[in-house]
């Protein structure tokens, strides 16, 4: 083990008794407090329950339905990386109504149209991990990802310098979304906007 600038330790897979695999480990402890704050029944520690109460700006939330709302992830996997929730504190997807779940299928649908028009996204990932184990950051509160993909979005940055650069402010991401965020009767065709 090797300690860091700050006080921050390194393990080799040296230290560990196991047999080796051609796998890389992205370490991320600074996702932890936010991860850990929405893991409790619904109170105000999840952040997909308070976000609702909040401003648009202060929440980045994009687009607000009856029964489901979208919003940018605070830590984006791409610039645009958006969310949908329900308003309601729901862990899985069997336990949503049928009204939730057509919202949140409606909304993702507007969201990559929405993101296809600003960001000029080339396809997407889309999903929904269920449970700590299987991946659920907030693993308390149903969340869809709407993650835009692009030509050359896995360059040589995650390779070589284990980073992800993420190049715009998520301010100026949620503005330009929801800008072009279709609303009234035509919630399928996305408005002219600025661009991402």
């Amino acid at each position: 083990m090797s300690v860091g600038a700050e006080g921050t330790t390194a393990e080799s897979s040296a230290d560990f008794a196991a047999v080796p695999d051609a796998f890389q480990r992205l370490w991320t402890p600074h996702r932890a407090v936010y991860v850990e704050a929405g893991q409790d029944a619904h109170d105000d520690s999840c952040p997909f329950c308070s976000a609702p109460s909040r401003s648009d700006d202060e929440a980045l939330i994009v687009a607000r339905g009856e029964h489901a709302y979208v919003l940018l992830n605070l830590y984006p996997y791409n610039p645009g990386h958006l969310l949908v929730c329900p308003y309601r504190h729901v862990p899985t997807y069997d336990l949503a109504t049928p009204d939730e779940v057509a919202e949140i299928a409606s909304l993702t649908q507007t969201a990559m149209r929405v993101l296809t028009r600003v960001s000029h996204a080339q396809g997407f990932n889309i999903g929904m991990n269920q449970g700590q184990v299987g991946g659920a950051g907030i693993a308390a509160h149903l969340h869809q990802h709407v993650v835009p993909r692009y030509g050359g979005d896995s360059n040589f940055f995650p390779i070589i310098a284990q980073t992800k650069a993420v190049t715009q402010l998520l301010g100026d991401v949620r503005v330009a979304v929801a800008e072009a965020w279709p609303t009234g009767d035509d919630r399928t065709t996305p408005t002219a906007s600025s661009e991402v």
